[in-house]
């Protein structure tokens, strides 16, 4: 199972819309695809068109907490894209404060998920904007990190942070792990500032940046609206398109 985590502590870059769209594209291709909302807002369940929980419904929550399998906790074939999703709600804050003094709590997420690993081709995690105990679970469990940057602003202080972070996991916990790719979102061509921010982009991010581009595109915005991923809500905008070539891309990094 090759494990991507959806990292950028700075919100509203389209982290989590990333993480549903490129999931779906995977499993469109037809890879058996787990998504994995690792943030207490549950924004990757409700864009995956799951609604309120039930208390009796196991979470990811549960899952770490050691109160319920992966196999339980997961909601078998989620949407048109038929991905399975691994959901989050509310009781994530309170299992963070649970977990930290947990022993060997970094490795927990990647323990939780090695029986249900053989089931899978990927599974996406989304995090939190924010390198938190759940975050680092996450890039410690991860074969690889996928970094959504908009082309509106590019915080590089904040990416620097988050690649040293990346630097302490590896050498701690996570040897293998590597920077599978970076997403430009929210790009307008019409826009001087967007261009500029992404030739930065690009320039530091030579090697792992993808070579398509997500632009700004209402359907993209719509689709969550409707529990949809945009791959099914309208498979032919340039939303859609976009995010199908770079899951055709991730398939041609990570298994050649």
């Amino acid at each position: 199972m090759i494990t991507l985590c959806f990292v950028n502590q700075k919100g509203g870059v389209g982290k989590t819309t990333s993480c549903l769209n490129i999931g779906a594209a995977l499993a469109k291709q037809g890879k058996r695809v787990l998504l994995i909302d690792m943030d207490a807002q549950g924004s990757l369940t409700k864009s995956a068109g799951i609604g309120v929980l039930p208390q009796n419904q196991p979470t990811i929550s549960e899952v770490l907490g050691g109160k319920a399998t992966a196999e339980e906790a997961i909601l078998k074939e989620q949407g048109s894209a038929k991905f399975d999703v691994l959901p989050s709600d509310i009781r994530l804050s309170g299992a963070e404060v649970e977990l930290i003094g947990a022993a060997g709590r970094d490795f927990i997420l990647r323990e939780a998920l090695e029986p249900v690993a053989d089931r899978y081709d990927y599974a996406l995690i989304d995090c939190s904007p924010s390198l938190n105990i759940l975050t680092l679970m996450a890039l410690t469990a991860a074969t690889g990190l996928v970094i959504p940057v908009a082309a509106q602003y590019m915080p590089l202080d904040g990416i620097m942070q988050l690649l040293q972070t990346v630097d302490i996991v590896r050498k701690r916990m996570n040897p293998t792990l590597k920077i599978s790719g970076v997403v430009v979102t929210l790009y307008d061509s019409r826009r001087s500032l967007d261009r500029s921010i992404y030739e930065a982009i690009k320039q530091r991010f030579e090697k792992e940046i993808f070579e398509d581009i997500v632009r700004y595109n209402s359907k993209i915005a719509e689709a969550p609206t409707f529990g949809k991923d945009v791959i099914t809500y309208a498979p032919s905008s340039n939303g859609s398109l976009a995010y199908q070539k770079i899951a055709e891309e991730i398939i041609r990094r990570e298994e050649t």
